[in-house]
């Protein structure tokens, strides 16, 4: 998760257990307005085989269906899937069984349309050798086959008015043309970070993943998108981050830094 950076380093932040591995969290957001319901990215979901989740040791009860049901809501009241991108814990979730045989795959949120781009798209329905493993077809092929999917029309590195009252920040280190939704919220700009920032650990530029397919061109965004995030105050709303589910940033000596951490709750 850190990349080239050693672990004398990044542990002060993300302390590893004894197996070597740190707890990371996969962090949805819901945003109602009016008569739509937008789900921001699905985590992981549950239908893959016990082998592949021996990986990853999931832990915590909590789920999308319950989640929504602590809000009053359930999968079929979503009216917009936004992914940021389509590697497996970001969209695993979208596709569900639809029996008890498992022969037959469906979209777990019937009502919605599900948001991509057409740069993305390609990119993860042909895969490249080092990400191939993280755009799984089963997560991926339902989504069209259901003729649910729909595009973002990509104009610039900021994409004005995608939605109403939603602009989206292209970055493409991590992965091809990568979406993070910039949501105006009364007099605030809430920034869904995906993996662009995973935690606010990941915050000083060298902080860079091994998982980034072009790791220079994300500690690129990264200046560029921190510089703007500080001078603007916008609030980073964070999918990885095991501690922390939003900050700010401001200017230092040593360059952008985390100011302020908090709950989205708090702000609201």
């Amino acid at each position: 998760m850190f990349g080239v950076v050693p672990k004398s380093i990044w542990q002060r932040t993300n302390p590893p257990d004894s197996n070597n591995m740190c707890s990371w969290a996969m962090r949805s957001l819901l945003i109602e307005d009016g008569d739509r319901l937008m789900l921001i990215d699905t985590g992981m979901g549950n239908k893959q085989t016990e082998k592949f989740f021996g990986y990853y040791y999931l832990h915590g009860n909590d789920s999308l269906k319950g989640s929504l049901a602590k809000n009053g809501f359930c999968k079929d009241d979503i009216t917009d899937v936004f992914l940021t991108h389509l590697h497996f814990d970001h969209c695993g979730g979208t596709i569900e069984w639809a029996n008890n045989d498992h022969t037959h795959l469906q979209p777990a949120f019937k009502n919605a349309k599900f948001w991509s781009n057409e740069n993305h798209w390609k990119w993860a329905t042909e895969p490249n050798r080092r990400e191939r493993a993280s755009f799984l077809k089963e997560n991926i092929q339902p989504i069209e086959e259901s003729g649910q999917l729909n595009h973002i029309v990509r104009t610039d590195r900021i994409t004005q008015n995608a939605f109403k009252k939603i602009d989206v920040f292209f970055a493409d280190g991590h992965t091809e043309s990568q979406m993070l939704p910039m949501i105006s919220y009364k007099d605030k700009k809430i920034v869904f970070m995906a993996d662009l920032l995973p935690s606010v650990g990941h915050i000083p530029l060298p902080y860079v993943m091994g998982y980034d397919t072009r790791p220079l061109l994300t500690m690129d965004e990264k200046q560029l998108f921190l510089n703007m995030a500080a001078d603007e105050e916008f609030i980073l709303f964070l999918e990885h981050d095991p501690e922390n589910e939003c900050c700010t940033v401001q200017h230092t000596e040593k360059g952008v830094r985390v100011k302020d951490k908090f709950s989205l709750k708090e702000i609201l």
